[in-house]
């Protein structure tokens, strides 16, 4: 069993809300470092705000956020940034007026062991063809490949990748699986919201499920083929 001393992230007690919604009822869950864990559960659980709130893109939260240690919950999402944690989110948020290389250069360095663009390009040749191309211009799988390049600059060791093979070929998929287990072994902790609990599976070391706000359960990706059945169940599937 882990000692919770090597978690990198650990949340809890999480509460958010948007406006007067209350979305997060008190998630509870850590990551270690060098683990990719994965957040499943059905679209409204609450998934996409616990990646937010991590960020401290919502306006109101109440609980524990540590990162190595360090409280985050009061923070700034500049400050967290800064700290070594990025977002790459559903929507990707590729710039429309500039080209790839523009893009993956734009966002600041935060924090020393960012990966420099000859590495990036080794990760993506794709963007490396597509270098001068207008970003949205990108089909699909090419955007979501610069939205994870783009954060892998700025020396975060902490990526939060929300739904990153959602509407995504099968073959682009199993390409941004393997792109997810390089960058495990390069030491990079990821955590990972997803629909695709079958993608998950290929990738992920644990998975909790989350269920009106709250994790309900952690499988062990290793224990997966035998929760089958009550994995469906939570998912509906």
């Amino acid at each position: 069993m882990r000692n919770e001393s090597t978690a990198l992230l650990k949340v809890d007690g999480l509460e958010a809300w948007y406006g007067e919604s209350h979305i997060l009822h008190g998630m509870n869950f850590e990551v270690h470092k060098g683990e990719v864990v994965t957040l499943l559960g059905r679209n409204g659980a609450g998934k996409t705000t616990t990646m937010k709130s991590i960020m401290g893109m919502v306006g109101k939260r109440k609980g524990s956020i540590a990162f190595e240690g360090t409280e985050t919950i009061n923070l700034s999402s500049n400050k967290i940034a800064r700290l070594g944690v990025a977002l790459c989110p559903e929507e990707r948020g590729i710039f429309s007026s500039l080209n790839v290389k523009e893009n993956m250069v734009l966002p600041p360095i935060v924090k020393p062991g960012g990966l420099p663009l000859a590495e990036v390009y080794e990760l993506f040749p794709r963007l490396l063809e597509r270098g001068s191309s207008q970003g949205t211009k990108l089909s699909g799988g090419e955007q979501q490949m610069l939205a994870i390049a783009r954060i892998l600059r700025t020396g975060a060791n902490m990526l939060l990748l929300d739904e990153p093979t959602e509407g995504l070929a099968p073959v682009i998929v199993q390409h941004i699986g393997d792109i997810i287990l390089k960058l495990k072994q390069r030491g990079f902790t990821i955590l990972l919201v997803e629909q695709n609990f079958h993608f998950a599976a290929t990738v992920a070391d644990r998975h909790y499920v989350v269920e009106h706000g709250h994790v309900i359960d952690m499988i062990p990706n290793a224990e997966l083929t035998t929760n089958m059945d009550k994995l469906k169940g939570y998912l509906g599937v």
